[in-house]
């Protein structure tokens, strides 16, 4: 059978991920040193590893490209593939937040009009917003969210948040936490059922190494 493919998240859970990854014993050498290969092969472990986007990690894995993968449950919200999530793992905890300029923090924004609201959460910022019955034009983005309020682009934000730092230097505010996030492993459905042994070992020390970092 092939080598097992597991696909990780460039940027900030891909460090905790291989912290993880080197408890499990699988040669983490070559990623930590920086390698520019997208494709890290493990033959001692039968196994591969894809460094890819976050958002990228969830199509391989939905489509078979990848078996498993570790991403960010905010990934998983927005995107609403169809993998097998068995596992949130104890590290990328973070929350998606609605934001707005200091000086707009007391708005009604229930009674606005013509709101526009800037996001690279899309799905799961028109979910909320229809939830609860507002209307806004929403603005999606790739990055720098942050300056979209100042600039005038948008009279809200919707995004990803740890310590809440990157809001404050940026003269924003939290008015509501939309959902809380943390990392999880997600597998290929086929390949849950074709390797459900190896997948299941997997998860099996994966659930023990939480325990014991836990303990």
């Amino acid at each position: 059978m092939s080598a097992l493919t597991i696909a990780l998240p460039k940027g900030r859970l891909l460090n905790p991920a291989l912290d993880v990854l080197d408890t499990l014993g699988y040669d983490m050498a070559e990623i930590r040193g920086g390698t520019r290969k997208l494709i890290v092969e493990d033959n001692k472990n039968h196994a591969r590893f894809l460094l890819l986007k976050p958002f990228d990690v969830v199509t391989f894995v939905e489509y078979g490209a990848a078996d498993v993968g570790i991403v960010g449950q905010d990934v998983l919200l927005e995107q609403e593939s169809d993998v097998f999530e068995p596992l949130a793992l104890p590290f990328g905890f973070c929350r998606i937040v609605l934001a707005t300029r200091r000086e707009r923090a007391q708005t009604n924004w229930r009674l606005a009009t013509s709101l526009r609201l800037a996001s690279k959460y899309p799905r799961i910022t028109r979910k909320f917003f229809i939830e609860r019955g507002w209307s806004a034009e929403i603005i999606p983005l790739h990055g720098s969210v942050e300056i979209a309020p100042a600039l005038g682009l948008s009279d809200l934000l919707v995004d990803i948040v740890d310590t809440g730092r990157t809001l404050k230097e940026n003269g924003l505010v939290e008015i509501e936490t939309l959902c809380h996030s943390q990392a999880a492993l997600i597998v290929n459905r086929a390949s849950h059922a074709l390797r459900f042994q190896e997948i299941g070992a997997l998860i099996a020390r994966l659930n023990q190494v939480i325990k014991e970092q836990g303990d």
